[in-house]
Parts: structure tokens; sequence; C-alpha cells
């Protein structure tokens, strides 16, 4: 059992890859949508897309692409502006795909966020991802009034370093007043792996599309996703027992042991 110290007191999710698979018919194409609007010739396939996700956060996304396939935009005199300009931009198409309710959450996520709001758990946000985009994503998924249902919400450039840095879930820990130990953190990505260990949060992953590959060594268990009563998870890898086949509550504080 989980002494007092260590008892659950929050859940600190991520967004992309761990709510919903938002990045490859979510991000990607708001993207592409954006290029289009600003006359580029850029296309980000599912293939390249896979890359651009080694790097954390739109607008350092569009960076690296541009230091690496155009590296003439790189003189662009106000190219910082113009980065922002676009990403905003592209934000706005993410913001449209949402509310056409067209990216469902994953497996497990809303029966696992309503079960947690009646054991009186903790809710949280760490992700690079912008607040507009969070917004969106909860109104469309979860309705109008889930965005009061979390505590803390962590978002976008809300610290200077982004994933694997762990000042998102370090911010987000001083918000709640809580230590590591009493928290866990749900990612999906190696990314977002390191960035939780390195702010000492014990992590449960439940593999993306993009991610199922990737190194995820240090996190309490790796599973395809929450799983539901009738629809079980398919457990990857784990550092204990696990006596259930879908996520909840009982089995978050297990994980605390």
């Amino acid at each position: 059992m989980t002494n007092t110290q260590n008892k659950l007191q929050a859940v600190l999710f991520d967004v992309d890859g761990t709510l919903a698979d938002t990045e490859q018919d979510g991000h990607r194409l708001a993207f592409n949508a954006a290029f289009k609007q600003f006359n580029l010739n850029w296309n980000w396939d599912i293939d390249l897309y896979s890359e651009l996700l080694q790097v954390t956060g739109g607008k350092e996304r569009i960076r690296y692409y541009i230091e690496r396939y155009v590296p003439a935009t790189l003189n662009k005199s106000d190219l910082t502006d113009w980065i922002i300009s676009l990403h905003k931009t592209k934000t706005k198409y993410f913001e449209s795909l949402m509310e056409t309710g067209s990216i469902p959450l994953r497996p497990g996520v809303a029966r696992l966020i309503h079960e947690l709001r009646q054991e009186k758990i903790k809710l949280a946000i760490a992700t690079t991802t912008t607040m507009e985009n969070v917004t969106a994503l909860l109104k469309s998924t979860l309705g109008e009034e889930s965005i009061g249902w979390f505590d803390v919400i962590g978002a976008g450039d809300i610290v200077p370093m982004k994933k694997p840095a762990p000042d998102i879930y370090q911010w987000v820990l001083d918000q709640l007043k809580l230590t590591a130990q009493q928290c866990i953190a749900i990612e999906d990505s190696e990314n977002g792996l390191k960035s939780a260990l390195a702010a000492n949060l014990p992590t449960l992953i439940t593999v993306s599309g993009y991610t199922r590959l990737q190194d995820f060594n240090g996190a309490v268990a790796v599973l395809s996703d929450l799983g539901e009563p009738f629809q079980p998870f398919t457990q990857i890898k784990s550092m204990t027992t696990l006596d259930k086949e879908w996520v909840d509550y009982r089995f978050l504080s297990g994980l605390l042991r």
C-alpha cells in the first residue's frame, strides 16, 4: 500500500498523442494548410512529420525544417516574427479541425478523467502545444465546461525550455503545490518521458502511432492505451505486476507503490 505521503494526489496529462492522436491528421494537416495560405510549396507528409516530431514545439519544428530543408529562408530579416505568424495561422486551422469533432479522444481517456474527478484527484496538463490547441481539443471532445475540470494547465511558451527539459512538469508541480511522488504523468513519447522523469515523476506511457518504437526505459509501464472494461489495453512493458486490464484510479495508485 502507498503511504500518506505518496498517496496519489494528481494525474498530469500530456496532450498530443496522449489524450488524442492529434498529430498525423490534426497538426500535420494544419501546418500544411498554413503553408498553403503563406504561398509556400512546403508539404509535410506522414514520413517527414515523423522526423519533425523529434523536435518539440510547433515554432521550433518550423525553424528546424527551415534549417534542414529550406535554409535560404534563414535570410529573411524578420524570420522569428514570420515563424510566429505562420504558427498562429497553423493554430487557427487546427482549432477549426477540432471544432469539426473529427479527432476523438483515445480509448479510456474520457472514462479515466471522469473517474479521477469522482475520486477527487487533481487533474493537470503539461504540454508543449498552445493553450488554444488544448482548449479546442477539450471543448470538442469533453464539452465546453471541461477546461474547468483541470486544476492546472501548463501549455505552450509558459516555460522557456520545452520537453525533453523538465521545466513544464516542474512548473505544473509548483502550481499544484505537490511533490512528484504524489503524482503520476501520462505520456506517449520518449521526449515526454524524459521530461517527466527529469522532474522525478513516475510516468505511464500509452504509445501512439508515431512513438511506438521509441525508447521508454524508466517508465513504470508501457501500454497500448488506457483501455476500457470492454476493450483491454495491451501491456508492452511494466516494472510491476499489473492486475487490471484498463487504467483507473486503483491502477494508477498501484503504480506508486
